[in-house]
């Protein structure tokens, strides 16, 4: 504690994250959220006002604890990571688990005072893949380890699509990179705390290393001559975006918990589910497994226009994320009721395309394959 202290007072340093953190709230009975050392953290007046940020796990008994850490923690959420991997690469069966995730955990978060930001999202971390190598190598490459590749994880969520390793086939090319930017405008666009890997906004490379904490080579190292390619300077520019419209809409960054009963807007819900029909999720839509197409509207309070400009009457923000993680363009109905929409971002292309403007009054837009686009809309309040 007078370490912690220490380091906040004289350097300011304003947050910390507790490797193995399960490890610190062991007690003789098993893990304790309330055990004496996050009580003693909790209540001190320097360290309680702290960013504090937990790896919930480590390898002892009971070391797994994802979702019970005290509030006033945020945890890395590795159940976001394997289940968005799990989605993007097209696996079945995963609709309700990516809306809980989408809308920052509330499964395992939505408990004991806690709010979205207590999930800390993250595809990719120190450890695995970087984003690059997840959609460039179906399994790991780690013989300059020297331990005959058995080293790392075997699970790995990842897939090549079509070719191992690095590529001149243009359409290989073309599909990785339109799941990265799905993939990242998921991790911007879902409630909770977005956490991304260095490199990964310009395609950072270890060469399918996924283990790489004994390498001081270029396997580790940053290329920085990736950030000033063409598909770097690309990627780039549309994490910037994706960044800046997340900052930009109350929708993409609720600091509550939606609850699908408040409404702001007499015909619409705080939050609202639906798939390519546009119609309204059922029990049946949501146990199918071959359902790998997902709409989520969200509605929040909104005092200024997309200029910045104050708006009388004050008017609801709206957003409709549509994810289509199949392998076939598809179209969407859009839900009701109609609205004019603006697409913000799409997907299927890099930003140099422009792919954004409002759409054709006809509340239909098809989502290409391996994709993803960001709608707005404004509705009065009144």
């Amino acid at each position: 504690m007078d370490s912690l202290r220490y380091w906040t007072e004289e350097f300011h340093v304003d947050g910390f994250r507790f490797d193995l953190c399960a490890t610190l709230g062991r007690e003789p009975n098993g893990f304790d959220p309330g055990c004496g050392f996050f009580d003693a953290l909790m209540q001190d007046p320097v360290l309680a006002q702290v960013k504090l940020i937990s790896e919930p796990w480590d390898i002892g008994p009971g070391g797994y604890q994802v979702g019970n850490n005290p509030p006033g923690f945020a945890e890395w959420n590795d159940q976001y990571r394997d289940n968005v991997r799990s989605f993007w690469k097209g696996e079945a069966g995963l609709r309700q688990v990516m809306a809980a995730r989408l809308l920052g955990s509330p499964d395992l978060f939505k408990n004991h005072r806690r709010r979205p930001w207590a999930s800390v999202n993250f595809l990719t971390a120190h450890d695995g893949f970087t984003l690059e190598d997840l959609v460039t190598y179906n399994g790991k490459h780690n013989d300059a380890n020297h331990e005959d590749n058995r080293d790392g994880s075997n699970d790995n969520r990842s897939f090549n699509w079509g070719e191992e390793g690095p590529t001149q086939d243009t359409g290989v090319r073309d599909t990785r990179e339109r799941i990265k930017r799905s993939m990242m405008m998921t991790l911007m666009f879902s409630n909770g705390t977005p956490l991304l890997l260095g490199g990964d906004e310009f395609g950072r490379t270890q060469g399918g290393n996924n283990n790489a904490y004994c390498q001081d080579t270029p396997i580790s190292w940053f290329d920085w001559a990736l950030a000033d390619s063409p598909s770097g300077r690309a990627f780039t520019e549309f994490t910037r975006i994706c960044i800046a419209t997340r900052q930009a809409r109350p929708t993409l960054r609720s600091p509550h918990f939606y609850t699908e009963d408040d409404r702001l807007v007499p015909a619409m819900a705080d939050v609202s589910w639906f798939d390519e029909s546009g119609t309204e999720m059922t029990p049946e839509k949501w146990e199918f497994e071959g359902g790998r197409l997902l709409g989520l509207r969200r509605v929040a309070a909104f005092a200024a226009g997309s200029a910045g400009a104050k708006l009388d009457p004050p008017c609801a923000a709206v957003s409709l994320l549509l994810l289509n993680a199949s392998p076939e363009d598809r179209e969407f109905q859009l839900p009701e009721p109609a609205m004019q929409w603006t697409l913000l971002l799409d997907a299927a292309f890099p930003p140099e395309h422009g792919g954004s403007g409002n759409l054709p009054y006809d509340n239909k837009i098809t989502v290409l394959a391996h994709s993803a686009m960001l709608l707005s809309a404004e509705h009065p309040l009144t």
